[in-house]
């Protein structure tokens, strides 16, 4: 830290916190979180950012501060501990913000902002970029473009541009808010935690997904392996605001085949887009992606480990291939936007 001019104040801590994920999209494991919380640490400055975290607190006085929870629990708690900011910015998720509020939209910005004084909100919506509140103005932040998304640290990184975008270099939010979603765009396809702001003014904005379009998921479901993956699957695109259809759980397996398929391929033409876990080379879920591609509707095809020759036909039909969990379903997601 000291190459980049920055002097590190160092409070030691008995245990060893880690946060554990199954894939990039998984609910975070703690580990080793201490049985009483610290002491609070002292931090005084012109612009500090604030986390939540685990084993401890802090007690901030700023002229301009950034807090970002980190988790429900702690949203509201901003002047709890008697922490002080003449401009405070809270930025937080959209399930942090629903969890502690009741209500992830306007409503539960408006009762956010009352109880902790808070000037700005940037609540943050996955896919669907940003949204910033501030001095009566409600303004949507794009995402940007980006072949690849490993999502842990990507909250880090935006409240980190955020903060010294709008603290230091005293841009307007949503100006500093857009910075800190092109630099996101950065981080989820490199993982690379330097930001140099002079990179991102040419990330291409995507469009917004649209939430009414349906995913169709075509997936294998014969095994415990391939039932996981499909109720994994089906479960991170609801969180990330999917409209989903997948067919063991739309249709069923109960009656006989002409009536399976039948249902099935009217649910898949009502669809906007298919994302296929095309492992495994299951029939089925093969012949959905050329009825897909047969109607024209776009494919992303998760393949992690694949037989180069297997995907010669959706290569050859245009299909999106992907060996990456969680890129495969953002991908999915933005493809609604068509």
């Amino acid at each position: 830290m000291a190459a980049f001019g920055v002097t590190a104040g160092i409070h030691p801590i008995r245990e060893d916190i880690a946060f554990h994920y199954l894939h990039p999209l998984s609910p975070a494991e703690l580990s080793g979180a201490p049985d009483t919380r610290y002491s609070s640490l002292q931090v005084t400055g012109d612009t500090v950012l604030r986390f939540g975290f685990v084993e401890g607190d802090a007690l901030v006085e700023a002229r301009r501060a950034i807090f970002d929870p980190q988790n429900p629990d702690e949203t509201l708690g901003f002047r709890d501990n008697g922490s002080k900011a003449e401009t405070l910015a809270i930025v937080l998720n959209e399930a942090e913000l629903k969890l502690a509020m009741g209500d992830a939209g306007e409503d539960g910005v408006r009762g956010l902002m009352q109880h902790s004084g808070a000037s700005v909100v940037v609540v943050k919506r996955g896919p669907r970029g940003a949204t910033v509140f501030a001095a009566g103005c409600i303004v949507d932040v794009p995402t940007y473009a980006g072949d690849s998304v490993f999502k842990i640290g990507s909250g880090d990184v935006f409240s980190a541009v955020f903060a010294q975008r709008w603290g230091e270099a005293n841009e307007a939010p949503v100006v500093a808010a857009d910075t800190a979603s092109r630099a996101v765009s950065r981080y989820v396809e490199t993982r690379n935690t330097q930001v140099d702001i002079s990179q991102l003014a040419a990330a291409a904005s995507r469009k917004p997904p649209d939430p009414a379009s349906k995913i169709y998921l075509a997936a294998p479901f014969f095994t415990l392996a391939q039932r996981w993956m499909v109720e994994e699957a089906r479960r991170c695109l609801l969180t990330l605001g999917a409209n989903v259809f997948s067919p063991i759980h739309d249709v069923g397996s109960q009656g006989d085949a002409s009536y399976i398929a039948k249902r099935d391929l009217e649910g898949l033409e009502q669809c906007a887009v298919v994302l296929a876990l095309v492992d495994g080379e299951d029939a089925g879920t093969l012949f959905e992606v050329g009825h897909a591609r047969r109607h024209g509707i776009p494919v992303v095809a998760l393949a992690e480990s694949p037989r180069p020759e297997s995907l010669t036909m959706l290569q050859g039909t245009g299909c999106s291939i992907v060996s990456d969990f969680s890129t495969a379903l953002y991908q999915a997601v933005w493809e609604t936007a068509r």
